[in-house]
């Protein structure tokens, strides 16, 4: 029987995030598996449509921007990786420019 007490879908958004959280763990060993761009892309779209299967319609639009993210991530989705670099040297040490430049000679 159903609980009238548990929101509409509340079962499938959480069988939605263990989804996520399983594909965020295997995603190595889909890239690893599948021999090509059009493979990996096809394993990550069915995994990708069954998750939003299951997500209730309200927060479906943030399990997109989710999924974007991780496609992102591995390759598998249009947009851009921004990564950061991150210095060796923690603190002013790790902040100090390059010694001015002598043009007098």
């Amino acid at each position: 029987m159903n609980d009238a007490s548990a929101p509409t879908g509340a079962g499938d958004l959480a069988r939605a995030e263990e989804l996520i959280a399983e594909l965020e763990r295997q995603m190595p060993q889909l890239q690893q598996r599948n021999p090509g761009p059009y493979a990996i892309a096809n394993a990550w779209a069915v995994r990708h449509d069954a998750i939003l299967a299951l997500t209730p319609p309200p927060m479906r639009a943030d399990m997109e921007r989710r999924l974007s993210r991780i496609g992102i991530r591995w390759g598998v989705a249009p947009g851009p990786r921004v990564t950061q670099e991150f210095r060796a040297m923690g603190g002013a040490a790790g902040l100090r420019s390059a010694p001015p430049i002598d043009e007098s000679e």
